[in-house]
């Protein structure tokens, strides 16, 4: 496996780290495709949750701008390509895991790096990390899903604010807006980030991938839309090994020892 992502096996969960260091865990090709095929690991493998971080002292910086040097090509780049052949299928990945993914932002998350942080499921911070949508400064709009997840997540006011400015917005101030889970101190982050993967690939497993494409859903479809959405994703839950013994448990008065297992 390409050494531009390190992955740690922890049984029912995995963590995946951006370990490209030396310049911010920036994206390359060779990142793109070692990212994606870990995660498809992950799913094929039978993995109930991933935990997303970087290595040193950023999550990631986007894009490797060093691929993108003017004065090394011998004209202007289609970016649409970039973005169809690796951010939109990353994204797109992550978002139809049906699994939770956590993402632990130990530092800078910016331009494309900040969206793909926001694409997975609970975000986690450290309080010395930021978010910049950087797009502006290099003449460019927001990819990644950048546009989408900002909108939906923080309104048109803010989500423009901070995409036509490039304002760095610090983790405490995410959170209050409701843009990430959580800002937490820098010494604890990994260790609550871990607990949480952990805790997450302990429960049910298929009841928690309903919830995240329920919820997912939610963000285009029509009221009527969204109770048959639920409806159909109840019907696989309450066919599982889970809901029974979730059931069992609660009458039983004691803990569920749930395996993630479908029907």
């Amino acid at each position: 496996m390409s050494d531009t992502i390190a992955v740690s096996d922890h049984g029912a969960w995995v963590e995946i780290t951006l370990n490209r260091p030396d310049k911010l865990n920036s994206f390359n090709d060779e990142m793109h495709r070692a990212l994606v095929a870990a995660l498809g690991a992950a799913r094929d493998g039978g993995k109930r949750a991933v935990l997303l971080t970087g290595a040193g002292r950023g999550f990631c910086a986007g894009q490797d701008l060093g691929d993108r040097d003017p004065a090394k090509m011998d004209g202007p780049p289609d970016l649409s390509v970039t973005l169809t052949t690796f951010y939109n299928p990353l994204v797109r990945l992550i978002r139809s895991l049906e699994f939770p993914v956590v993402c632990a932002v130990n530092g800078v998350a910016a331009g494309a790096g900040a969206n793909v942080a926001l694409a997975c499921d609970i975000v986690l911070a450290a309080e010395s990390a930021k978010f910049i949508q950087s797009f502006s400064k290099v003449g460019l709009s927001p990819d990644a899903g950048g546009s989408y997840h900002l909108t939906r997540l923080l309104g048109e006011a803010r989500a423009k604010g901070l995409a036509l400015t490039a304002t760095p917005l610090p983790a405490r101030q995410a959170a209050d807006w409701g843009l990430i889970w959580q800002a937490l101190p820098d010494d604890r982050l990994m260790d609550e980030a871990r607990a949480l993967a952990a805790r997450l690939a302990a429960g049910p497993t298929v009841g928690l991938g309903q919830t995240k494409l329920s919820i997912q859903a939610a963000a285009t479809n029509t009221l009527d839309a969204q109770l048959d959405h639920e409806a159909a994703a109840q019907r696989l839950c309450g066919r599982t090994p889970d809901y029974a013994e979730g059931v069992s448990a609660f009458l039983g008065k004691r803990a569920p020892q749930f395996t993630g297992q479908p029907e």
